[in-house]
């Protein structure tokens, strides 16, 4: 069963709801079925990479507020960050443009690499204060989560993968998307935020239940083993 998830890296709550999905997950009898996608989702397109500024700045300068009101209401999301055993550093994250990071993930996605992608780049953010507007380390991270160099290279240095981001842009429009993280179960089943574990756990037994009526799923037992025969015609 796939679940499909519109997610910014950007979004502090996009990590803590990817943390939250992973704990129903580990409880799940049959999460071994479930296949995770990450779909692409910008909250600012237009934002232009500021390296001398912080996410504080910027949170005042666009919201209004003092420097004072944007610790404050920040610090209520750092907490709940700590509470799903995430360090988030918002006086030091880097104002960047998303998009290129988006392509990359198109990239990993394409390889198989998509979630260990993401995972990266939301720790890269949101812990380590890394630009994720900046090629030589978006390159870095690639190659750490098993991507070939050229293909990095070739991915950041041209448009590739930029109409998949669109696409999935437009998809979440289509679905009524206005806010992320967005989680669709089996596409039936939406999650919309960060929220509580318990309403993971319940919307995937809602899900799981749904998609086995229509994709059986054969649970074999061996608690005993009579006599067989093996496919190279040894029998005991």
């Amino acid at each position: 069963m796939k679940i499909e998830i519109w997610s910014d890296i950007m979004c502090p709550f996009c990590y803590i709801g990817k943390r939250r999905l992973e704990s129903a997950l580990n409880n799940f009898e049959y999460k071994d079925h479930i296949k995770i996608e990450w779909k692409s989702f910008l909250l600012n397109p237009d934002m232009v990479t500021d390296t001398k500024k912080s996410t504080l700045e910027y949170l005042s300068e666009t919201k209004g507020w003092s420097i004072e009101q944007t610790r404050q209401i920040t610090k209520q999301v750092v907490e709940m960050a700590k509470e799903e055993g995430l360090e988030y550093r918002m006086d030091t994250t880097v104002v960047a443009n998303a998009k290129k990071a988006h392509r990359l993930l198109h990239l990993a996605k394409s390889l198989d690499k998509g979630d260990e992608m993401k995972e990266r780049l939301l720790k890269a953010y949101f812990t380590e204060s890394k630009n994720i507007d900046d090629n030589p380390t978006l390159i870095a991270l690639a190659l750490e989560v098993g991507l070939e160099e050229e293909k990095v290279i070739k991915c950041l240095e041209s448009k590739e993968f930029e109409s998949d981001v669109n696409n999935d842009i437009k998809e979440a429009m289509q679905l009524g998307v206005r806010g992320v993280p967005f989680f669709v179960l089996d596409r039936k089943y939406g999650i919309s935020g960060a929220q509580p574990v318990e309403a993971f756990d319940q919307t995937l037994q809602k899900a799981w239940t749904d998609f086995v009526k229509e994709n059986p799923i054969i649970q074999m037992t061996q608690d005993s083993q009579g006599m067989a025969c093996d496919v190279d015609g040894n029998c005991d």
